[in-house]
């Protein structure tokens, strides 16, 4: 059999059918998500048959993409607003998915050319180019806004004005930023996979990067299910289920990322105004319901509910488990030292894409001869933004600490029973 033949049968294991089946099946599990979460939360029930809509503009911003917000009111009248937001229940799923049909045809090998993976890459990226198009340019509609019954209304009827606020999808951006999205996808699936081949000339590099790749992954996920549990035991006891199950399927991950980071000592800052809010627990929404932009961290949440400070306990416990599972995964002769510096880069970055895709900033804005909100609740903004250098700074720290702490335990296990040399 000539080497060309043996590729070719290589490469037919991932063609474009095994693409189209990854790609079809990511975008359908993101909008399965998004539309059971906008239905808990009440969407449903937006007028004229908007749903569809608001779920392709879910989808959109899952990936990255712009949503922009647009007003119409007539010369005497304007509106504004601005919409930035991931809801990363929605993202999570669609990686997920991506990135398991991805690396499912390149299981059981050990090496893999690099033609041989840009190739597969490509032919996925090209669908998903396509496919995400669809969602882009169905992600628009325009509401009518009721301007109330008070003064504002009475402007309103007096020069004729019917003010209107639509959303529409950057469909060029989207598309550019929705393909940095599946490639990001792409190149951590290969991170965190065990069994994923890697061409021969990256070979050295994995034992320093799986196994930290693969417990930052765990140690997201297990975020995640902690917080999902926290939240069904809520719900179960507090009622408001629908409201849970909103939050569940669409900004999980931004609750329990956020409470990761804050865990760890950083500080956001942020403000609640208006008639908009946070998919957030009471207390966080106290503290950033203020005149001024407040501090979100330890200090000023344990002034609401001292039970904060279990989040740093939490932390703490989570970091060693996954600094522990790290270190048992490598081979015997990576030291302690190394593998505190490996998390502590891991984690660095972890939570550089958490303050990345955790900000949200969310603004709306009415005005009638000049004239603003005027009581009637049409006007607000949200903000959460993160202090970058401080995040990064004492995830390193934790990183080291944790790292070296939780190889002693593991090296102590290898060093009896001869351990893992891969």
């Amino acid at each position: 059999m000539s080497s060309r033949t043996a590729f070719d049968r290589v490469t037919a294991r991932h063609g474009w059918t095994q693409a189209l089946v990854t790609v079809v099946g990511g975008l359908l599990a993101m909008s399965v998500v998004a539309a059971l979460g906008l239905w808990a939360a009440g969407a449903a029930d937006l007028p004229g048959g908007s749903f569809p809509q608001v779920v392709a503009a879910t989808v959109v911003t899952a990936v990255g993409g712009s949503v922009r917000l647009s007003g119409d009111a007539g010369r005497l009248a304007g509106a504004e607003g601005g919409l930035t937001v991931m809801p990363l229940s929605v993202t999570l799923t669609g990686a997920l998915v991506v990135g398991r049909g991805f690396l499912r045809p390149l299981r059981h090998r050990a090496v893999a050319g690099a033609p041989e993976l840009i190739g597969w890459a490509a032919r996925i990226a090209a669908l998903w180019l396509l496919a995400l198009l669809g969602p882009a340019f169905a992600a628009r509609h325009t509401f009518e806004v009721s301007l109330g019954d008070g003064p504002l209304d009475n402007l309103g009827d007096l020069f004729g004005i019917s003010p209107e606020v639509g959303f529409a999808a950057d469909v060029p951006l989207t598309v550019l930023v929705g393909l940095l999205w599946l490639a990001g996808v792409l190149v951590l699936a290969l991170l965190v996979s065990r069994d994923a081949p890697l061409p021969g000339r990256l070979l050295r590099f994995q034992t320093a990067v799986r196994p930290a790749a693969r417990a930052m992954l765990w140690l997201l996920l297990a975020s995640v299910v902690i917080g999902a549990v926290t939240a069904l035991v809520v719900a179960a006891t507090r009622g408001h289920p629908a409201d849970t199950f909103a939050v569940i399927l669409l900004g999980l991950p931004n609750v329990t990322w956020l409470a990761l980071t804050i865990g760890l000592g950083a500080t956001w800052d942020g403000r609640v105004e208006g008639p908009f809010g946070l998919p957030l627990p009471h207390v966080l929404d106290e503290v950033l319901r203020t005149e001024d932009v407040s501090a979100l961290n330890l200090s000023t949440l344990a002034e609401h509910d001292g039970r904060v400070w279990w989040l740093l306990v939490a932390d703490a416990v989570l970091l060693l488990a996954v600094a522990f599972v790290m270190a048992a995964l490598s081979p015997a002769r990576v030291r302690a030292w190394q593998h505190a510096v490996h998390l502590a880069v891991a984690l660095t970055l972890t939570v550089l894409m958490i303050c990345l895709v955790g900000r949200i900033s969310a603004r709306l804005g009415l005005s009638v001869l000049g004239i603003g909100d005027l009581g009637t609740g049409l006007s607000g903004q949200v903000l959460l933004a993160p202090r970058l250098a401080g995040a990064l700074g004492l995830a390193f720290l934790w990183g080291l600490v944790t790292g070296f702490a939780g190889a002693l335990p593991a090296r102590g296990r290898w060093r009896g029973t001869g351990g893992p040399d891969r």
